[in-house]
């Protein structure tokens, strides 16, 4: 769209007025003059919770419909698998799924890029899509899998032209020791590692009984949620129950800068902590960690809401 030229005041001559109107139509202007501002960075939309919950219901209905769960090598998983990769088809995303075998059963991960941006600077964001055996999985980590892939299909329908390269990730036996993102980095070449600027990991977002905690692996990627939480006026916390123990985890030893979001798991809400965040002190995060409850109903609608729009936020930002 061109540029609208700026107001002359009323006090300039018409023999000035014609001269300014030339040097804007034709891009002049006197010697020295100090280039035109860069444009300002583009706002993240809002992540609509009712579609990231939509999300939640397939994978709770996929899990009804496969023995309960989404679980590595069960049909669960592939089912939750092939559900995402089609959304991400249809909006337009480049996708891939790659192969392991993990005790005996084949597992898979599912990359999406989206065409264009800087390849040699690639933004990465990911959660593992697989539960345990036990049961669904809708917190851990249906609500990561499902906010991220909502956050990919905004960029679809925002058409964004990131200055960075963006890619999604969907990572496949996370239960067993991080095996699905421990294959693929061990797979990428070490030029490859170099070009992936950060990588971003959701692992339970929706806690029934949430806290709010950031990474503190990377400074950079911290503060960019930080500042996310403190514009909504909410105190965050360094996470460090899930330290080590998520797909991040195969990326920081790999030296690729990390950062993420968390909502807690089986430690207990402290009396502080419940009154700066609200909820129950003295309850866990998340009562229904590993368990057969895990379902739909186990979700916090309010921290989905909020770390749904964070993890838009961040992609926005790091990727302009």
């Amino acid at each position: 769209m061109p540029l609208h030229p700026r107001r002359i005041r009323a006090r300039l001559t018409a023999a000035a007025l014609l001269t300014a109107a030339t040097l804007i139509g034709t891009g002049t202007g006197p010697a020295g003059a100090a280039p035109a501002p860069d444009p300002a960075p583009l706002a993240a939309p809002d992540i609509p919770v009712a579609s990231v919950k939509a999300h939640l219901t397939s994978l709770q209905s996929i899990a009804t419909a496969n023995g309960g769960n989404r679980a590595h090598g069960r049909p669960g998983y592939k089912a939750s698998l092939d559900y995402v990769k089609a959304k991400l088809d249809a909006a337009g995303f480049t996708t891939s799924v790659k192969q392991f075998t993990s005790g005996g059963r084949t597992g898979y991960n599912l990359v999406a890029d989206w065409p264009g941006g800087d390849t040699n600077q690639v933004v990465m964001a990911g959660a593992h899509l697989d539960s345990v055996t036990a049961g669904p999985g809708i917190n851990d980590n249906g609500s990561g899998s499902a906010a991220v892939l909502e956050t990919a299909l905004a960029v679809s329908r925002a058409q964004f032209k990131p200055t960075k390269h963006l890619r999604f990730a969907w990572w496949g036996a996370e239960e067993l020791g991080m095996v699905g993102s421990r294959n693929y980095v061990s797979s990428l070449a070490l030029a490859d590692r170099s070009r992936i600027a950060g990588y971003l990991n959701f692992d339970m977002i929706g806690s029934p009984n949430p806290g709010y905690f950031v990474y503190d692996d990377d400074p950079a990627l911290e503060k960019v949620f930080k500042n996310y939480y403190a514009g909504l006026g909410i105190p965050t916390e360094i996470e460090t129950e899930g330290d080590g123990r998520s797909d991040h985890a195969p990326f920081k030893n790999a030296g690729i800068p990390v950062g993420g979001l968390f909502s807690g798991a089986d430690y207990y809400k402290t009396t502080a902590q419940a009154q700066k965040w609200g909820g129950t002190a003295g309850r866990a995060f998340d009562p229904c960690y590993h368990s057969s409850c895990d379902r739909s109903t186990n979700i916090d609608t309010t921290a989905l809401d909020r770390n749904s729009d964070a993890i838009a936020y961040a992609v926005w930002e790091l990727a302009q």
